[in-house]
């Protein structure tokens, strides 16, 4: 029993390492693409007698035409892997005319490069647009392309693109619904993921904090994958979307809140636990019986998500969860067990949340918790990137300045024109590495402490594969066969975790030239040593360019960044005030949740290389506090958009909407603090005119409506308490009068 067990435990894990295994079908359809052009152009290499560069160019197009195209709609990629094939052709014949004229070549080069990053601008789309325009021209050059090979270049760039275009857009092509499956199941095993972390939370021992923080360490990461993976479902549920349709697809929409409303209740789980492993109140280990209620109904839970519990067990599981926990929730002894019982409610709304996410009918809660509701609590330490980011050069105007493409345009003009001469200088027939590390340190980067990251990042990947690929080269020398054998399994390894990071890609592509170099028997030790030279310098003349040319300055990059996140919370409580109180939206809370999410993600990768204090602030404070108490209010915004969905008292709008709006000029005031405003916004507390909204809700007659809007009042106290917090520290200030934060904040009528 345990071994299977184990198994299982096993089985519900890799579920949820690639969530709908895209990153899995992206590397085997491109890998699958790749044999199917090598192995067309080395026939035609074989009729014909050219040279084996054309089966190369081939391979090379097909993998910048998997990796380059990210259209999220299967007809629109279609489109632009095909619209590929002009800007390929073009550079092509431009590249193999000039090859022979060295200097104007290159000149016409680094206009090529200019030209394919300012087209980004026009999206995915351009993005695609613009690596077609790259790397034919950049291989041209490398190959020294001759006039007389040109019919067969174009043949070969046309079957590495056709062959993408049959495979991945055709034969190959993504089953949306099979897609969405599986990211469900994967949403579930990450909602595993964290209970059995959770668990292994409250078993610890009282008297070993190294063993507490570790664990809720590992509970924090989890959560970061479960809101990573809860974003990759919506989005595909967003896909489903007919943007033409009258009425929204019902089935769609239902999925939608049920997936923020599991996630909410598993963040929910995870921070009541949190806070009850950091209790000061508790004197001594937890209670061994509430200790073994507790577990058990994390067990439970933590059972009916595994991958490999069948599906006729669910219900049954997490009932017995709702059981293991049923006394704890409905005490009302008085009993110093308050953290405690939130856990208990955790376990008792998350078991609800996913029994009507399985339904996929009602959204009303079946089993309400017998005690009084539980308080939402923040996640406040979650600030990993989310990588929402990548691959996404649209246009962005910064404060006055010029649009993002545009100034990676003519950075890359000159990092690009200087690693030409530079490269030249160290290898006259390698130089085209740092060309390539140049040009790639730029893609999906906004400032220049991503532009250095990023190339920090290629650097050591590239130094870590010269070893590997050595290693490779010298174990498999002769054996053809196997070289073969593990060129495929190397550039399957280097798509798959292109998504994830340059490092890791920039380590197997260096494996490969490796092998391939073996392969053709040139392989040296010194060969691949110029690699880690040539890398290095266009990584140092990207970064160089990125802090000297136009420079976007990372604390203006996470500026911009802010300003869209705050400007996105204010829309969500601007329409979860109007919908609560019966007002009509333009564009429904959850929907703004989402997008305010998004923009969540981007402002933690700005906030990636500001692990530092904030400038000019007088109190404490720092960039991942930040972003730390803005996911909180990000937390409980999502809340209020998830309950506004489904509540309305139009009664309400003469207490509520003083207290949203109050709660809105100080997100604002606490953007101006901290973005080193010189006059911030007045920050001030909205406890008083919650207090007013919080007595009107507690009045209504109805019961289930009492509850549900003390639930969203709570959220907006909430807001206002870490707002406030955050505030006040970054002030200095200790003045209460100024900036007040309730104590306790328990609402009325609890």
């Amino acid at each position: 029993m345990r071994g299977r067990a184990w198994t299982e435990e096993l089985r519900t894990r890799v579920t949820g390492i690639d969530p709908g295994l895209i990153r899995l079908e992206l590397a085997g359809v491109a890998t699958a693409a790749m044999v199917l052009a090598v192995g067309v152009m080395s026939v035609v290499r074989a009729v014909s007698g050219q040279a084996v560069t054309i089966v190369l160019f081939a391979a090379v197009l097909t993998m910048v035409s998997n990796l380059a195209v990210n259209e999220p709609d299967l007809h629109r990629r279609r489109i632009t892997t095909a619209l590929m094939l002009l800007p390929a052709a073009g550079s092509t014949a431009l590249g193999t005319l000039l090859a022979s004229y060295r200097v104007v070549g290159d000149v016409v080069f680094v206009a090529v490069m200019v030209a394919a990053v300012w087209i980004r601008r026009y999206g995915p789309r351009g993005f695609a647009l613009g690596m077609a325009m790259f790397m034919p021209y950049f291989f041209t050059q490398f190959l020294h392309a001759q006039v007389a090979e040109l019919p067969w270049l174009l043949l070969a760039g046309a079957v590495g693109i056709g062959s993408t275009l049959l495979l991945r857009c055709w034969l190959l092509a993504e089953d949306p619904d099979k897609v969405l499956e599986r990211l469900m199941r994967a949403f579930r095993a990450h909602v595993h993921a964290v209970t059995t972390a959770v668990v292994d939370v409250l078993l610890a021992p009282a008297d070993d904090r190294r063993a507490i923080d570790d664990a809720l360490s590992d509970v924090h990461a989890r959560r970061i994958r479960l809101n990573d993976t809860a974003l990759l479902l919506t989005d595909r549920l967003e896909r489903r979307r007919d943007p033409d349709a009258d009425e929204p697809d019902p089935e769609t929409e239902r999925l939608d809140v049920d997936v923020l409303d599991v996630e909410l209740a598993t963040e929910r789980l995870a921070v009541s636990t949190r806070r009850l492993a950091d209790d000061p109140e508790r004197e001594g280990p937890l209670d061994a019986q509430i200790r073994r209620e507790l577990v058990a109904g994390v067990r439970g839970i933590g059972t009916a998500t595994a991958t490999g519990t069948p599906e006729q067990m669910r219900d049954t599981l997490l009932a017995g969860a709702r059981r293991s926990v049923g006394r704890l929730a409905a005490e009302s002894s008085g009993e110093q067990r308050d953290r405690a019982q939130r856990v208990a409610f955790s376990v008792v709304r998350l078991a609800d949340s996913l029994d009507t996410a399985r339904a996929r009918a009602d959204i009303e809660v079946r089993h309400p918790p017998a005690g009084p509701p539980p308080e939402d609590a923040p996640p406040e330490d979650t600030e990993e990137d989310t990588g929402k980011d990548t691959g996404k050069d649209t246009e962005e105007h910064g404060k006055g300045g010029l649009a993002l493409s545009t100034r990676q345009a003519i950075q890359v003009g000159v990092a690009t024109s200087l690693a030409i001469v530079i490269g030249e200088l160290v290898s006259p027939a390698r130089w085209y590495w740092a060309v390539v590390a140049c040009f790639v340190t730029f893609a999906g980067t906004a400032s220049r402490g991503d532009v250095l990251a990023r190339g920090g990042q290629r650097l050591i990947g590239t130094v870590g594969g010269v070893v590997a690929g050595m290693l490779l080269a010298l174990l498999v020398g002769g054996h053809v066969a196997l070289t073969l054998v593990l060129l495929v399994v190397c550039v399957f390894m280097a798509l798959y975790l292109v998504r994830i990071s340059q490092g890791l890609m920039a380590f197997w592509i260096t494996a490969v030239l490796a092998l391939l170099y073996g392969l053709i028997g040139q392989f040296s030790v010194e060969t691949l040593l110029v690699r880690v030279e040539e890398t290095a310098v266009g990584a140092a003349l990207g970064a160089l360019a990125g802090f000297l040319i136009l420079p976007k300055k990372t604390r203006a990059a996470f500026g911009e960044a802010l300003d869209d996140t705050v400007d996105a919370i204010d829309a969500v409580l601007r329409a979860v005030a109007d919908a609560l109180t019966g007002r009509p939206v333009a564009t429904p809370p959850v929907e703004l949740a989402r997008d305010m999410d998004d923009l969540l993600g981007t402002l933690r990768l700005r906030a990636k290389p500001l692990d530092i204090p904030l400038p000019r602030r007088r109190g404490r404070g720092s960039y991942q506090r930040a972003l730390r108490v803005l996911t909180a209010v990000d937390h409980y915004a999502r809340a209020l958009a998830r309950l506004s969905d489904r509540v309305a008292a139009p009664g309400w709008a003469v207490t509520l909407d003083p207290a949203v709006d109050r709660v809105r000029a100080n997100i604002d005031g606490l953007r101006d603090l901290i973005d080193g405003a010189d006059e911030p916004a007045e920050v001030r507390s909205a406890e008083q005119l919650v207090d007013a909204a919080e007595a009107w809700a507690a009045r209504a007659e109805d019961p289930v409506l009492r509850a549900d809007l003390l639930a969203a009042i709570r959220s907006v106290r909430r807001i206002d308490q870490v707002v406030l917090r955050l505030a006040r520290d970054l002030r200095g200030s200790g003045r209460d009068d100024e900036l007040t934060v309730s104590p306790g904040g328990a609402p009325a009528g609890r």
